[in-house]
């Protein structure tokens, strides 16, 4: 489990003014994990079925999915005290994003959401990596691939907040765990392009060929490398010490999940 914050652990079968978490609310977080699955096993389906409808059917499914992330959050009615660090944590994902569009795919956005999972839980990671690609695109232009963008960096923070949870990052005495972080950093940046590529080549590579899709993947390994150990760097010399000022935060408010 991670250091940040070993005193809250009771509060997650309540709400946020800790009152017993509702039936909904109980719901919407048991299926967490489900939605999140949802969206690749609608991507192996369709790739299979080579729907000539391919990219609708996925949009409508992630966006779906990401509705009802958001429901969730909303249905737990979180306080402005607890909602502060994660704007501000996505903020500054959307803020970084922009800062650093000059050098393709060289961004913090998917270390700073790996470290918003990992410092406030992972559903809160989830918000932040959806949040930051969603305003950020207001520069970048808005469009339908912005929910791809959204699922995939919040799976980024989702699934960082999961491995922190299980003491993937910090060790008992409260150092970090380097080569663990830096070898998630750039499996994240990875994920988050399998993520991109997939929905690109199975929506949009028609007639779907090997040969096409291999065209479509080779253009994009130079980026989603680069992206890929840019994460690393960026999540190695932030983790330590975000963590332990956004966990000060968390400890004296209790706003951890």
């Amino acid at each position: 489990m991670s250091t940040i914050d070993r005193d809250t652990q009771g509060a997650r079968a309540a709400g946020r003014d800790g009152r017993p978490a509702t039936r909904l609310v109980r719901t919407l977080r048991a299926l967490e994990v489900p939605l999140l699955a949802a969206v690749p096993c609608a991507m192996f389906a369709l790739a299979a079925l080579d729907a000539d409808q391919s990219a609708l059917l996925m949009l409508v499914v992630v966006a779906l999915v990401i509705a009802l992330f958001f429901a969730g959050y909303e249905a737990d009615r979180p306080g402005l005290r607890q909602i502060m660090p994660t704007v501000v944590l996505a903020a500054l994902g959307a803020a970084g994003r922009i800062l650093f569009a000059p050098v393709p795919d060289v961004k913090p956005l998917s270390a700073i959401a790996i470290i918003a999972g990992a410092a406030l839980g992972p559903r809160n990671g989830f918000m932040v990596g959806a949040l930051a690609a969603f305003t950020s695109n207001f520069f970048f232009g808005q469009g339908m691939w912005s929910p791809w963008q959204m699922y995939a960096w919040g799976l980024v923070g989702y699934a960082g907040g999961v491995l922190a949870g299980a003491g993937a990052f910090d060790r008992a005495d409260g150092s970090v765990r380097v080569p663990s972080l830096a070898v998630w950093g750039f499996c994240s940046g990875l994920l988050y392009g399998f993520v991109i590529n997939a929905y690109d080549i199975i929506g949009f590579v028609r007639p779907f060929t090997w040969a096409g899709a291999l065209a479509r993947l080779a253009a994009a390994v130079p980026f989603d490398l680069m992206h890929a150990a840019s994460t690393a760097v960026f999540l190695v010399a932030l983790y330590k010490p975000w963590t332990h000022r956004i966990g000060r935060v968390v400890a004296k408010y209790r706003l951890r999940e």
